[in-house]
């Protein structure tokens, strides 16, 4: 037990305790989003109808399906569309996790920001897609859409939530990972990796069918406003405490 709690000591930036909190925090997210995934899925009609809106709205703006293009380019290369779809399956969970990990390890004084604009981002998501679930483009093989991964297994259906398209969190993950990431590593070829990894996802879900392109400009903004918030935060946190003592007195 005392190597371990060395371990943890030395391995670990403020020990065992906080990293084990660390784990219960995104459980218990988890948790959470296995509860609205349950609502959710008491409605598919609506889903099914919102998925509709989407199609419709982008034909009326742009004439083109560009999430069709996209799929084309996708299926003229084995490897291109493997690829894609390996992207899809990973660049949630495992991706994030992985750089969770590494953050927490290895620039801990970005890890709070790091985590606090995931769950942020995340948590709006979850609101989304209980306010406006939507079906996903490969839920809609008569408007030419062909998926571009699996979605067959049980294992999916009970973890997963087949109607949170709107809007993609694969998009708005993949842009506050690559903002930190390229801002956290030293070497000039990691920053420009992970500075083009957003764009690498938000083709590959919209190449295997898994979200249309107003998805992930919706991702984006949710990205970009939990990037905001969670900078504006402590600023406005230090002044709310800096003009506490002053409104006191004045009542």
């Amino acid at each position: 037990m005392e190597r371990v709690v060395a371990l943890g000591h030395r391995v670990l930036p403020r020990g065992w305790v906080h990293f084990a909190l660390q784990v219960v925090l995104w459980f218990g997210f988890y948790i959470t989003y296995l509860f609205v995934r349950s609502l959710v899925d008491h409605n598919p009609t609506e889903a099914f109808a919102n998925g509709l809106r989407v199609i419709h709205f982008e034909r009326r703006m742009t004439h083109h399906l560009f999430e069709l293009s996209a799929q084309r380019i996708a299926d003229s290369s084995h490897f291109l569309l493997t690829a894609a779809a390996w992207t899809y399956w990973n660049s949630e969970f495992t991706v994030i996790g992985l750089t969770l990990l590494w953050v927490y390890l290895r620039r801990h004084e970005r890890f709070p920001r790091f985590r606090n604009t995931i769950l942020l981002a995340n948590l709006i998501g979850l609101v989304c897609f209980a306010l406006m679930p939507t079906a996903p483009p490969w839920m809609f093989p008569n408007k030419g859409f062909v998926g571009g991964v699996n979605h067959s297994s049980e294992l999916l259906h009970t973890l997963g939530n087949q109607y949170a398209a709107m809007p993609s969190l694969h998009a708005a993950d993949a842009l506050i990972v690559g903002c930190f990431l390229s801002l956290s590593c030293r070497r000039l070829w990691a920053k420009a990796l992970w500075a083009l990894w957003p764009l690498w996802v938000w083709f590959c879900v919209v190449a295997t069918a898994n979200h249309y392109v107003l998805d992930v400009l919706a991702g984006i903004g949710v990205a970009l406003v939990s990037l905001v918030a969670t900078a504006a935060g402590p600023r406005v946190a230090e002044r709310l405490r800096t003009v506490g003592p002053v409104i006191a007195n004045l009542l």
